[in-house]
């Protein structure tokens, strides 16, 4: 008997980014306004870190992941006399999407650092796609914003247009379908949430963690910027070790330090490393 093994050795294909907090919306604050004014109007007390817990994953299932929390469970039955169901679920969605759609107009300021990796990217050849647990219509209203900011992805993927959202892999394997893709190790899945990261692994994919502009730090620019350094050294360190362990190949602070990343997995591409 026999076995072998099959290397890709080629260069980066594909860079595929996650959108708030890690290419826009710095801090990824648009979800977490929308679903707090959303549970505050149910009489339901809702807080921030409650609100990151499921981020990552489509709106509707982060809806159900937090009514599944203890606490969040215990109030709605003492709210409601039952516990949360179906209907509840598709009730609070179709309530909570104007709501996002509103703050994602409000957050739609691309990254500092995303205009410089994209023009980079399209020096090198490698395509640039992104994925979302926005639904279209969520993402529609962000889009004309990113483009008169000069960024434009060859390839949006939402997490309502695919059989299952992170932490399946199916967004990152139908971005890798739209940019041509030959191999999913030549492939980049960047992302500042821990489920996104696994969409990338499940996917075959190099993953790369974003630490400072998204969930796991969870403060807008100006905010982190305010800080003095210590503690503002000191929640960036903590974002490190929670994206750490996702397991990501990499953990950056911002994808203006991406490029050096890539670099680097080109090499060991070369020298015949998979994911």
């Amino acid at each position: 008997m026999y076995t072998y093994t099959r290397c890709y050795t080629g260069p980066l294909q594909a860079v595929i980014m996650d959108l708030a907090g890690t290419c826009v919306d710095f801090g990824s604050l648009a979800p977490i306004q929308a679903f707090l004014n959303l549970f505050e109007a149910e009489g339901i007390e809702l807080t921030e870190a409650e609100a990151r817990e499921p981020m990552g994953t489509e709106k509707r299932e982060h809806i159900r992941q937090l009514l599944a929390m203890p606490r969040i469970r215990k109030q709605w039955q003492a709210r409601f006399d039952k516990t949360p169901d179906a209907a509840d679920i598709d009730r609070l969605y179709q309530a909570f999407l104007p709501l996002q759609t509103a703050a994602i107009a409000e957050r739609a300021t691309l990254i500092p650092g995303a205009l410089a990796l994209q023009e980079r990217l399209r020096e090198d050849g490698i395509r640039l796609g992104v994925n979302t647990g926005y639904s279209r219509e969520m993402v529609e209203v962000m889009l004309p914003e990113l483009k008169a900011q000069g960024f434009e992805p060859q390839s949006v993927v939402v997490a309502t247009e695919v059989p299952q959202g992170r932490p399946a892999p199916h967004m990152s394997l139908k971005n890798a379908i739209e940019l041509g893709v030959t191999a999913v190790q030549a492939c980049v899945k960047v992302d500042d949430t821990a489920t996104g990261i696994e969409e990338g692994l499940n996917a075959g994919m190099w993953t790369v963690a974003v630490v400072a502009s998204g969930n796991a730090v969870g403060l807008s620019e100006e905010r982190l910027a305010e800080l003095a350094d210590d503690e503002r050294g000191a929640l960036l360190a903590r974002g490190r070790r929670a994206m750490a362990q996702s397991a990501a190949h990499y953990v950056i602070d911002s994808i203006a330090d991406l490029p050096d990343v890539l670099a680097d997995i080109d090499h060991r591409l070369a020298a015949g490393e998979c994911p």
